[in-house]
């Protein structure tokens, strides 16, 4: 247990955004996929996901760790047109809207998006390699995620600390679900053993600093002391993944942020997480996606749009 006190210790949790919406209509959606984790808390309706379909009942938690195309739908399966991700982007104001009050008759949910990482540098739930799972009747966990749509809506004084607390009480308690539960448990002893190697970290913090700047291997063996045969073996040994398939994620994951958060071109970001070359960085930013850079920027207008009507 004190092995499981440390990781809880190491992660940096970061409350992302809130939304509590109603269903207009069904909608299936064949690579549902966003940069952070995701708990989706059903109201009222149905939602199922993945292949065979795993239903989520009303009262129940879906959870998609960052990172984790998943199949899913909203609604009745049997009537759900079935979209790519792209094209759901373009009309999810179709499918829902905020939910009032005056809604509490239709289908809704609540998501709650956090971002998680160990030492600020690894993506948690991602790296444990764990795929989307249901949390079955959780009051402690439905209660949190009602308070922070209620922080997050509100204007009362100390509300950005108070969501801050209640997304740190949120992931504890999803950790201490998994343990609870015994399930992933061998997937979180085997996948959590980098926490124990400073060269390691050392590496992802060096990665998390140097984006923009030559990350070659050469260049990693550097900061950890090995040698550069060895190093590509040494990260996977430790993580699961090759330390270039690692490098491309954090960069995209900056990228998406930047996306987000500012209103620098598509050129000057591409630029700032590592790629010189922007038609480069566009291919891969859509084959990692599903969709263009442009379109990502887009998306999370519309989400904003829904929140603010």
């Amino acid at each position: 247990m004190e092995d499981y006190n440390k990781i809880i210790e190491s992660l940096n949790i970061k409350f992302v955004k809130a939304r509590k919406l109603s269903m207009l209509k069904s909608v299936r959606i064949n690579n549902y996929y966003d940069i952070e984790n995701s708990l989706i808390r059903i109201h009222k309706g149905n939602i199922s996901f993945g292949s065979p379909e795993v239903s989520v009942k009303e009262g129940d938690i879906l959870f998609v760790p960052a990172g984790r195309p998943i199949k899913i739908c909203f609604g009745n399966a049997a009537s759900a047109p079935a979209m790519n991700r792209d094209e759901f982007t373009n009309s999810q104001v179709n499918f829902f809207d905020k939910w009032q009050p005056s809604s509490e008759l239709s289908e809704s949910f609540s998501q709650i998006m956090l971002d998680v990482k160990v030492f600020d540098s690894v993506s948690f739930f991602r790296s444990l390699d764990i795929p989307a799972f249901v949390i079955e009747k959780d009051n402690i966990m439905c209660n949190l995620i009602d308070n922070i749509i209620n922080e997050e809506r509100d204007t009362k004084a100390g509300r950005e600390r108070m969501m801050a607390m209640l997304t740190e009480q949120l992931v504890i308690t999803i950790v201490r679900y998994i343990l609870t539960q015994k399930i992933f448990v061998e997937k979180l002893a085997t996948n959590s053993t980098y926490f124990k190697d400073p060269r390691l970290i050392s590496i992802f913090n060096y990665i998390k600093e140097n984006l923009d700047s030559d990350l070659s291997n050469k260049q990693l063996a550097s900061v950890a002391n090995v040698s550069e045969d060895y190093v590509g073996q040494y990260f996977k040994m430790l993580t699961g993944i090759n330390p270039q398939d690692y490098i491309e994620y954090q960069r995209m994951e900056k990228a998406v942020n930047l996306l987000r958060t500012s209103k620098k071109s598509i050129r000057v970001i591409g630029s700032d997480v590592g790629y010189k070359d922007t038609a480069y960085f566009c291919r891969r930013f859509k084959m990692m996606f599903g969709l263009p850079a442009g379109r990502m920027r887009k998306r999370e207008s519309l989400i904003l749009d829904i929140n603010n009507k």
